[in-house]
């Protein structure tokens, strides 16, 4: 038997084992003949017909949809059904079929590869896959014409468990698969609608695996390790029993960290930390909630706006922040204004030079020279803001006169709002992003003239070391921990702490529940993730006491390599050797009933755990709750008394 391992994009899920099914997606014949003059209407009529039978196809599979299915299933029908009229697929087909004389197949061929050549030309991953919609939309539009439907799935929706493997699969095929426990895609990427429907389904799956349907034959045995990218095929028995136990310790964790949801997120030396969740649409709030989310520190209002040919308006808006906001009820809810430009990009800006330009006009530069559709947004923030504890948070920010014309916009749209009789709250937080060098050098500037800070690690790494993160050939010298940007965030807290100001990490760091102990000795006592990383972090902050992380993390600061730096990482439990999860750590069992922590003093002061950085003033407390502390007989790397290459990582 053939043993392979292949690899390609992770999209979490993580493992699953079983039996491979084998789809074909691949090359579609398309028939390629001139027609007469006489001949033009007809294939008008075939073209209208093609589309009238595809779009039926689509709204059946729409309407079989449950009720649970995740809002992206019907989001990513509605694009294909958008593509299906949009002029620029169909009717430049059908001028190509009047102009060039030519079979309405040929037309819809050559018009979708002109489009894709477009999209591939836009130097930006996100981009590149929508070339892919176009690609998807145009082949089921051709299969129509010919008859054969969807060939791929014909007699293979079983129902039985399989991971499917193809080159690709259109969101539209993968919702009639039922049974599915995995997906091995050849073509696409993270950004792909493969790649999203299959997070938002929470099937684990492996994108962009080369050669992956010659590779694997239909009842192959498969590893499928989603949270790696890692494809095993036909396993020794060595491999799968290894597999099958890290799949089995990895559920009793996660049954062990369910429990923590509802214990106070408080350290071993009575510091609060308030943990906050990161979502995108409307409908990732319950989950939030179900992970203890004391509230939502980004919503990233961008995925309104993206994957449609209109923005939306103020009422669709309005309604959506107002659901978010009903739905956390008293707790605080960030919303940040639209942040488009660099990896998500408006329909408007698809085709215009320097649109996907990380260094060009994007967040709050691409909001402040739109005004009219920022202050569409502003009206719909300011509307919602009676449903709750909203607080508006502005994206990549670099100069202090960006804060002050975007509050000048916010104050119109108030006074707009005043005039129509609309009631808006008294008073709405109002902070910014931390994401670029010249912010964090300013932080003390931006903390004075705002109400908060959120420290955006993913685009503070990529513009620190002059890394884009979207290209694979040096993804490798993405670093988090490096020095300069380790130093930048310390800054940045220490500045809205200074400031009297709370300040929250928001970024992919926070959600690393290795980090967490570093940051917390930088003094941050507010992180925001993605729901599912919540309780992972929950475990470590309970572990620590803050007394000791402090004067490590700040020695640690000066050191000028990596080496040392990761040295005292390791000394801090961030290194690679292997810990065990706490679960339900002591901390966890100490609890009284009415929620303090057994024996522990009384919890810092400072900023109302409403506002996003909870905690975020205070020293570490005088008490000890005597509980384990994991930290505790830590030795300091950098003490002139420890021994040299005691601390290797």
């Amino acid at each position: 038997m053939n043993h392979r391992q292949l690899s390609g994009a992770p999209t979490g899920g993580g493992i699953v084992i079983g039996r491979a099914c084998v789809l074909d997606t691949g090359f579609i014949d398309v028939p390629r003949y001139y027609i007469t003059e006489g001949e033009v209407a007809g294939e008008h009529v075939r073209l209208d017909e093609g589309r009238a039978a595809v779009e039926r196809e689509l709204q059946g599979v729409a309407d079989q949809l449950p009720h649970d299915a995740p809002a992206e299933a019907r989001a990513l029908l509605d694009v294909q059904m958008m593509l299906l009229n949009d002029a620029a697929l169909i009717e430049a087909a059908r001028d190509r079929v009047v102009n060039e004389r030519i079979n309405v197949e040929w037309a819809i061929s050559e018009t979708a590869e002109a489009l894709v050549d477009q999209f591939r030309a836009i130097d930006d991953p996100y981009l590149k896959e929508r070339g892919r919609d176009v690609e998807q939309v145009a082949g089921r539009l051709l299969n129509a014409l010919s008859g054969a439907g969807s060939p791929a799935l014909a007699g293979r929706v079983t129902g039985e468990p399989l991971i499917f493997v193809a080159q690709d699969l259109q969101p539209a095929d993968m919702l009639q698969i039922r049974g599915a426990i995995g997906f091995v895609f050849e073509q696409g990427g993270i950004h792909s609608h493969s790649a999203i429907l299959a997070r938002s389904l929470r099937v684990p799956a492996v994108i962009g695996v080369a050669e992956a349907v010659a590779a694997i034959h239909d009842g192959d045995m498969l590893i499928l390790d989603g949270d790696a990218g890692e494809v095993f095929v036909n396993p020794a028995q060595a491999l799968l029993d290894d597999y099958r136990e890290r799949r089995r310790l990895a559920a009793e964790e996660e049954r062990l960290l369910a429990r923590l949801a509802d214990v106070d997120c408080v350290t071993q030396d009575g510091c609060a930390v308030t943990l906050l969740a990161n979502i995108e649409r409307p409908d990732e709030v319950q989950e939030a909630l179900r992970m203890g989310a004391a509230g939502i520190g980004l919503f990233r209002s961008e995925f309104l706006f993206l994957n449609r040919s209109r923005l939306p308006d103020e009422e669709e808006q309005y309604q959506a922040y107002r659901q978010v906001l009903d739905t956390m009820q008293d707790r605080p809810v960030t919303i940040r204004t639209i942040d488009v430009g660099a990896d998500k990009i408006l329909p408007a800006q698809a085709l215009v030079p320097g649109a996907t330009s990380a260094l060009g006009r994007r967040a709050i530069r691409y909001s402040l020279a739109e005004p009219e559709m920022f202050l569409v947004q502003l009206r719909a923030l300011l509307r919602a803001s009676v449903h709750g504890q909203l607080q508006i948070l502005l994206p990549m920010l670099s100069q202090p006169k960006e804060v002050d014309e975007a509050l000048l916009l916010l104050n119109q749209a108030r006074q707009e709002l005043i005039v129509r009789g609309e009631p808006v709250a008294e008073r709405i937080p109002v902070g910014g992003m931390i994401e670029v060098p010249a912010a964090a050098l300013s932080a003390g500037i931006f903390a004075r003239k705002l109400d908060f800070l959120a420290i955006g690690t993913n685009d503070l790494v990529q513009y620190t070391l002059a890394i884009d993160r979207t290209d694979h050939r040096i993804a490798h010298m993405y670093d988090e921990l490096h020095p300069a940007v380790l130093r930048l965030i310390a800054l940045t807290i220490r500045a809205a702490r200074k400031a009297d100001k709370p300040v929250c990490v928001c970024g992919e760091m926070a959600g690393e529940h290795r980090v967490a102990p570093l940051l917390l000795g930088m003094g941050l006592r507010s992180f925001s993730m993605l729901p599912s990383r919540l309780l992972r972090v929950k475990n470590e902050v309970l572990k620590v006491d803050t007394r000791q992380l402090t004067p490590l993390v700040r020695r640690m600061l000066v050191q000028d390599d990596l080496g040392s730096i990761r040295r005292g990482l390791a000394c801090l439990g961030i290194g690679d050797a292997p810990g065990s999860p706490a679960g339900t750590p002591a901390r966890a069992q100490a609890h009284a009933p009415g929620g303090e922590p057994a024996g522990a003093p009384a919890r810092d002061s400072g900023h109302a755990s409403g506002s996003p950085s909870g905690s975020s003033s205070g020293g570490p407390s005088g008490g000890s709750s005597g509980s384990p502390v994991a930290v505790a007989s830590v030795r300091d790397p950098f003490h002139p008394f420890t021994p040299s290459g005691a601390h290797q990582a």
